[in-house]
């Protein structure tokens, strides 16, 4: 009993003080374990908000994700407070504290705060979602991840690109699947002045329209463009049910154009330039006309 009391005393003994209680190692361990339950607790809270809410809700697993982030976030910093209470902080004092300490600090972390206030809009107003294929800063790839923080991009060479949340409010987003996945191949296509332009057209349009991934609606179209340098240029718009579709159709559309133009004789032309001469000085024809072997001109 007398060793029990010892250690009792030692727990309770006052170390410092920064409020009107003392500061005991009792005090301690138990902000240690306010905290370590408040830590749990904030993540099993979070699975529940995106796993168990989620599969009753039927929401976007982007979604989900904020908001269990958002639920975690303020438990770990109600428990906090409630710890540093348990312990006879006052409140009050901290959070004088914790507001100079934001101004110190602030402008370190506005990139931090921008960031977060980023993935709230982005949780309210959803112009990106998990799964849409987006481009920004240069950067291509789909959706595969939300947080809080910053969006992960799956790129199609199977690498990650992390984009800052600020990224996708601030700058200029191109979403290639928001609301509707199909994308429009469009490409130009010239033929050798002289050419037959309505036989050209049959043929585009034939195989065009003869392409199992190209859609009826929108109707796909074969417009005679201009008159180039060097060729009678076409344009091609057609649309594909998915960008996945978007290059192999067009490489295989390249292809066919490529056979059938061999086949009704069409000719691809290449850049090219006719060179008029007017005139040449004489001096120059005699000092770049060929030499006899006595060194005078030739006739």
């Amino acid at each position: 009993m007398e060793l029990w009391n010892t250690v009792w005393d030692a727990f309770n003994a006052p170390m410092f003080s920064l409020g009107e209680e003392p500061i005991t190692p009792l005090s301690i361990v138990v902000l240690l374990v306010i905290l370590a339950v408040t830590w749990i607790v904030a993540g099993r809270v979070r699975w529940l908000l995106e796993r168990r809410i989620g599969q009753v809700a039927g929401m976007q697993e982007g979604t989900l994700h904020v908001i269990g982030a958002l639920g975690r976030y303020l438990i770990i910093f109600v428990g906090f407070f409630v710890g540093l209470q348990s312990v006879g902080l006052q409140l009050d004092s901290v959070l004088i504290l914790f507001g100079a300490l934001g101004v110190g600090i602030g402008f370190g972390l506005q990139n931090i705060a921008n960031n977060f206030v980023s993935g709230v809009i982005l949780l309210f107003e959803r112009p990106v979602e998990v799964g849409d294929v987006i481009e920004v800063g240069g950067e291509l790839g789909t959706v595969e991840r939300i947080s809080i923080r910053a969006t992960t991009l799956r790129k199609f060479d199977q690498t990650q690109a992390i984009v800052p949340n600020g990224d996708l409010i601030s700058g200029v987003v191109t979403n290639w699947t928001h609301d509707d996945r199909r994308v429009r191949v469009d490409f130009m296509v010239g033929v050798a002045y002289g050419s037959d332009t309505a036989l050209v057209e049959r043929i585009l349009k034939e195989l065009v329209d003869g392409h199992e991934k190209v859609l009826d609606d929108p109707a796909p179209r074969v417009l005679f463009m201009e008159f180039g340098d060097s060729s009678l240029n076409f344009r091609i718009l057609a649309y594909v049910p998915d960008l996945m579709d978007r290059l192999t159709t067009q490489s295989d559309l390249h292809y066919a154009i490529d056979e059938a133009f061999r086949t009704h004789d069409v000719e691809i032309p290449f850049p090219q330039r006719d060179l008029h001469v007017r005139s040449i000085d004489s001096d120059a024809v005699l000092q770049h006309a060929p030499t006899a072997t006595n060194g005078s001109p030739r006739a």
